[in-house]
């Protein structure tokens, strides 16, 4: 039996799913078909059915939860990990007449800006490597980046206006839940278990053999710096990308709380 899963490039994923890309470790009962793309034509897959298994913007996974269920494993959530509202050199005021850019409808980011900046009306979704170079051309006022851009918009020249994560941790006191792993409700619990474990297993492979992931994290990453990659990884993978445990559950319970009311 094959399944389709669905990752992102980023080196978070490719760093977490090196072992299971490279046939290092294997799921037992089944065979996995990995596709790589931007997280929103992710959302987008899971949408219209594409993928048995994905990673999931959190904002998309509460949006069709009844179809996915979120796994144990494979999660970007943390402190100090939100996106971040950049600005161009001289932009107007926040306000609905400012024209802001976000990385898709169904994504995490643009629910905590909706939640947290509600009057900022004029919103255009791209692909998030798009953000930076619009902002940079004039051709928005604020963008909502996420991934390596964190690390590297002050040498773009932008400015930072908010930082959404920050703003979430002082509101709820929890880890933002930022992405995750989900699995068809349809498919077998046996085969589900199956995943999480080989998930889990694929992360232990890259802590212990780091290096081997790198050519892997260099062939999809926007940014190609190792210092850039490296800190992703570090960012965004930690304990709770192993094992969301009752602190992850927690922050995931009060994200759909809000998620639900922000639509």
């Amino acid at each position: 039996m094959r399944y389709k899963l669905g990752i992102s490039t980023c080196p978070n994923d490719t760093f977490m799913f090196h072992a299971l890309l490279e046939k290092r470790v294997l799921c037992e009962g089944f065979e996995l078909d990995i596709e790589l793309m931007d997280v929103q034509q992710l959302n987008e897959g899971l949408e219209r059915g594409d993928f048995s298994f994905s990673k999931a913007s959190c904002y998309g996974a509460v949006l069709m939860r009844d179809r996915f269920e979120v796994c144990g494993s494979g999660a970007a959530l943390g402190y100090g990990v939100g996106p971040l509202i950049l600005a161009r050199r001289g932009a107007p005021a926040l306000d609905m007449n400012a024209r802001v850019l976000a990385p898709g409808r169904m994504t995490t980011a643009f629910m905590l800006f909706k939640h947290f900046f509600p009057s900022a009306s004029k919103v255009s979704h791209v692909i998030f490597s798009d953000i930076m170079p619009a902002l940079q051309q004039g051709e928005a006022d604020y963008g909502i980046v996420i991934h390596e851009g964190r690390f590297t918009y002050q040498e773009s020249g932008l400015e930072l206006f908010a930082d959404l994560g920050a703003l979430w941790e002082r509101t709820f006191s929890v880890p933002l839940p930022l992405g995750c792993i989900v699995a068809d409700r349809t498919i077998s619990q046996e085969h589900r278990a199956e995943f999480v474990s080989a998930v889990r297993r694929s992360i232990e492979y890259a802590y212990a053999h780091k290096e081997e992931t790198l050519p892997t994290m260099r062939r999809y990453a926007q940014e190609l710096d190792d210092s850039v990659i490296w800190k992703h990884v570090d960012l965004y993978v930690n304990e709770w990308s192993l094992d969301l445990g009752d602190q992850g559950r927690e922050a995931f319970e009060i994200f759909q709380r809000i998620a639900s009311s922000s639509r």
